[in-house]
């Protein structure tokens, strides 16, 4: 009987595996090495990409984290503002942009997962490869000082004697203010006409001018307009300390504590250790005391979620949109 491994026949084996071993761990050694990210990542500006006109949270929170940035990597972030589309047109074009780790890109829930739903943006949720959540800023309604309404039980009133009779402002279409002032009014029994705007900075000119009778925004734009704004509610479990006179959508009988997340993503191309890095990045600057002490004296509230943490807060967030979407008619 022949042998295939015969004395012809085993040294052509032995070559022909030696040649494949040699092979593959040529390529498992080249992987790791053009996918780490360098040892002295970042020595270069960043460009970070705000999905919303100037001025707005996103932006604000951008220059904050700029300049805990530079003090800690010595390095600047090229703030670039790409509005459209409350946010749509700087998410669907996110994974076009270089994968080298110096292009990021700001992002908000619930955008992220409510536009997809309604069906007219060129991206989907899971297209977006958020690396950190970072804070969010907590629902209000915001009223100017000369507003009839004097309290939030005014406003409502207002609107139950005529649907669509009160405006309410806000950021975009199909965003957080968006699902906010649904959830309003599902829970209030009233029908506003909601006004969107381009970012939060852009409606402020018509909230103070009184050309809108109330905006669905947040306390960071309460804080900033404090002395020519009144506010009527917030979203928060307890009562905010800059305004102790306003009551929680929760004492109001509204199970509301909520707002706008907003994190960092980067595009798909990046490798995986950049990513982390990235991650690392926004943990630290979160640490850093004068960055902290500007974003609470700026109304917003600092979480951290980071990379590997993401699928599973993605996946809780989807859940409390699901709901809010069918009160906006996203889905039946």
């Amino acid at each position: 009987m022949n042998n295939p491994l015969s004395r012809y026949a085993l040294p052509q084996l032995l070559r022909t595996l030696l040649t494949g071993t040699i092979a593959a761990l040529g390529v498992a050694a080249a992987v790791p090495a053009a996918a780490q990210a360098p040892a002295n990542y970042p020595d270069k500006p960043i460009r970070y990409i705000i999905p919303f006109a100037p001025g707005g949270e996103s932006d604000i929170a951008a220059r904050f984290q700029s300049q805990a940035f530079k003090k800690k990597y010595g390095q600047d972030f090229i703030v670039e503002s790409k509005p459209g589309g409350g946010g749509a047109l700087a998410w669907s074009q996110a994974n076009g942009f270089p994968g080298d780790g110096y292009t990021w890109i700001s992002t908000n829930l619930p955008h992220l997962v409510l536009q997809p739903l309604e069906g007219n943006v060129q991206y989907k949720t899971d297209d977006i490869h958020n690396v950190y959540f970072y804070h969010y800023t907590p629902d209000a309604i915001v009223v100017r000082n000369e507003s009839p309404f004097k309290t939030y039980q005014d406003f409502i009133k207002a609107a139950k004697a005529k649907a669509d009779a009160v405006s309410i402002a806000g950021s975009g279409l199909n965003s957080a203010n968006h699902a906010a002032n649904a959830r309003l009014e599902g829970a209030a029994g009233i029908k506003l006409n909601y006004v969107p705007f381009k970012g939060t900075g852009d409606l402020v000119a018509s909230l103070l001018g009184g050309h809108v009778d109330a905006a669905m925004s947040y306390v960071t734009l309460a804080l900033a307009q404090k002395g020519r704004t009144r506010v009527l509610a917030i979203a928060t479990e307890k009562r905010h300390p800059a305004f102790p006179d306003t009551p929680t959508f929760k004492e109001l009988g509204i199970e509301w504590v909520d707002g706008a997340y907003r994190g960092v993503a980067v595009p798909a191309s990046t490798p995986a250790p950049i990513r982390k890095r990235i991650s690392d990045i926004f943990a630290e600057i979160n640490k850093d005391p004068e960055f902290r002490q500007r974003m609470i004296d700026g109304g917003f509230e600092i979480i951290d979620v980071p990379v590997e943490r993401i699928p599973a807060f993605m996946a809780d967030r989807k859940k409390v949109y699901t709901e809010v979407a069918k009160q906006m008619g996203l889905i039946k």
